[in-house]
């Protein structure tokens, strides 16, 4: 029996009744990963002899009558997790020998629950891209079409979870890296509200890995059903015990409802900054259809919606003043000469991308108050429904495109160019207010590549888009292999 394809939660059931080992699944995994990564090379850090030796410990726990949530599950971690012993470059080659000696928190939180890590996925240079390639580890491919982008910059956990290397990936987002993946790959992701998972150890190479949220940055689960994705935040999900130095009870609310017919939904498929291409759109309709055959309430507008052009304006603004604060003093100078050629009252989408990173402390403030009225936005909308459907990307996964320069590449979007930035709109607007987000496979465009959306709940009821995206599941079908 093959069971490479199978979900976490059947494999931990097959492992409990015996039907099969972790040594097994394990050697499975690994003859597959070295059957098939060459042409996807989604696992640029193979850990294959530790994975060995962790899967025989789990089965040696199991026969001792020990259980855990993961244990002796098959597991693959993005590259920019710290795990002792294993290089962290973020794709840069300047760290391409750096070795961190501990494990992130949630690598640590892996291994407690008993999942048998196998490696470490793809990513692009500093994460900073919708696609993932880098000087160290080349190009991944996307599992249904290589001559595309898995996309970024989690596209390694996507293309690997896509290709049956293991049953479960974590990851990271803070411009659509858990959720543009998925919805090129065809998987299932989870961007959590912001602050609920620690993200000690997923850091930049050499950085301290301290107990520091960066704002707008989530860690998340990445997996092949929806109900993996609960059963997986459920490991992840809890502040730094270094920040609260107890155990932590999760306490989030259960869902709202658990019955497709109970839910109010408000469906977004058009975006005043930039068109819905036709494949996504007509995956937007497709949930419409199944809420509306299930039973659900569903609206196509609401007045209640916070302002999609400030909202993305605010979005790219505070995006960019965090990135930029990494750079390098004469880039950073660089900026404040091209910020300086604007006028002092243009303020919109299009200058935010050079007024964002050369902000003043007085200027994020300012934007931080912004945001916080969006919040409070989205606090009203969620009083007249539950989850907000909308797209991740205007497209489903482009051609491979290793132009330098974001600001000169371009989106094909129904035949018509546009600015290859503006697509991180839709994944901005949950990303904003911090935001739950569930990214779910609604089926295939017809080139034959994986379509998504994602489903945006309210502030700590991550539950309630987990449970929609496991109705939907049910309703419309979930994950498929490559063809």
């Amino acid at each position: 029996m093959e069971w490479s394809f199978r979900s976490a939660e059947e494999l931990a059931t097959a492992l409990r009744t015996g039907a099969v080992t972790s040594v097994a699944l394990t050697d499975e995994a690994i003859a597959r990963i070295e059957r098939d990564d060459e042409v996807t090379n989604a696992i640029c850090v193979p850990d294959f002899d530790r994975a060995r030796a962790a899967a025989d410990c789990a089965d040696q726990a199991r026969a001792r009558g020990e259980d855990g949530p993961l244990l002796g599950i098959p597991v693959t971690v993005k590259e920019s997790y710290n795990i002792a012993g294993l290089p962290t470059t973020w794709g840069a080659p300047l760290h391409r020998n750096y070795l961190p000696t501990e494990d992130a928190v949630q690598v640590s939180r892996l291994k407690a629950a008993g999942a048998v890590v196998l490696g470490k996925t793809n990513v692009p240079f500093m994460l900073q891209d919708l696609q993932s390639f880098n000087e160290i580890y080349g190009t991944t491919n996307n599992p249904w079409d290589p001559s595309r982008t898995p996309g970024g910059s989690s596209g390694g956990s996507a293309a690997a979870l896509a290709s049956g290397f293991g049953a479960l990936s974590i990851g990271s987002d803070i411009a659509g890296s858990l959720r543009t993946p998925a919805h090129f790959c065809g998987v299932y992701a989870h961007k959590p509200t912001l602050g609920l998972a620690a993200s000690r150890g997923m850091v930049p190479p050499r950085a301290p890995a301290l107990p520091a949220d960066r704002d707008l940055a989530v860690v998340g689960p990445m997996a092949r059903t929806a109900r993996d994705l609960t059963l997986l935040l459920d490991v992840m999900a809890g502040p730094d015990p270094l920040t609260r130095g107890v155990a932590f009870d999760l306490a989030l609310p259960p869902a709202r409802h658990e019955r497709l017919c109970d839910f109010r939904v408000l469906v977004l498929d058009e975006h005043p900054l930039i068109p819905t291409g036709s494949a996504v759109r007509a995956a937007v309709n497709r949930v419409a259809d199944a809420l509306l055959a299930g039973g659900a309430g569903v609206e196509r507008r609401s007045p209640a919606v916070p302002d999609l052009t400030e909202a993305a304006t605010l979005y790219i603004e505070l995006l960019t003043s965090n990135v930029a604060a990494g750079y390098s003093v004469e880039r950073y100078a660089q900026l404040r000469s091209d910020a300086a050629t604007l006028n002092t009252d243009e303020r919109g989408f299009n200058t935010a991308w050079l007024r964002g990173p050369v902000f003043s402390h007085r200027d994020w403030m300012e934007a931080n108050n912004h945001r916080e009225l969006h919040r409070h936005g989205w606090r009203r909308l969620f009083a007249e429904f539950d989850v907000v459907v909308c797209p991740i990307t205007p497209t489903p996964a482009f051609p491979h495109d290793h132009e330098p320069n974001l600001g000169e590449r371009g989106i094909d979007i129904d035949g018509a160019i546009y600015p290859f930035v503006d697509q991180f709109v839709w994944a901005g607007l949950a990303t904003m207010p911090g935001l739950p987000a569930t990214a779910i496979p609604v089926g295939l465009s017809p080139e034959g590549l994986p379509v998504g959306v994602q489903l945006i709940g309210p502030m700590f009821e991550d539950r309630t888009p987990l449970r929609l995206a496991e109705l939907l599941e049910q309703k419309i079908g979930g994950f498929q292999g490559p063809k």
